[in-house]
């Protein structure tokens, strides 16, 4: 079953993202918003194999560079992410 993990905190103040990378297998993907965007910098994250999305208003608000290996969405992408996984599990 597919899953769509969404991880709002800074992974420098929170262990979500990792605890998140430790259950996640490759028909599964990562939403980053909020300051969550900060874990673009988690190398884990890039060679975990996982499809990796970001919120394009997050990336604009803390003006940092979206790397090749991930996506950007808008709002109505994050609907439609939501849409298109079986699950969405919320990283608290």
């Amino acid at each position: 079953m597919s899953t769509l993990h969404v991880v709002s905190y800074s992974p420098f103040t929170n262990s979500c993202l990792a605890s998140c990378l430790r259950v996640c297998s490759a028909e599964n993907a990562i939403l980053l918003c909020g300051d969550g965007t900060y874990g673009l910098y988690n190398a884990t994250l890039q060679t975990h194999g996982v499809k990796v999305f970001v919120l394009a208003e997050d990336i604009q608000a803390r003006n940092l560079l979206l790397p090749d290996w991930a996506y950007d969405v808008d709002y109505p992408g994050f609907v439609q992410l939501s849409i298109d996984y079986d699950k969405v599990n919320i990283w608290l």
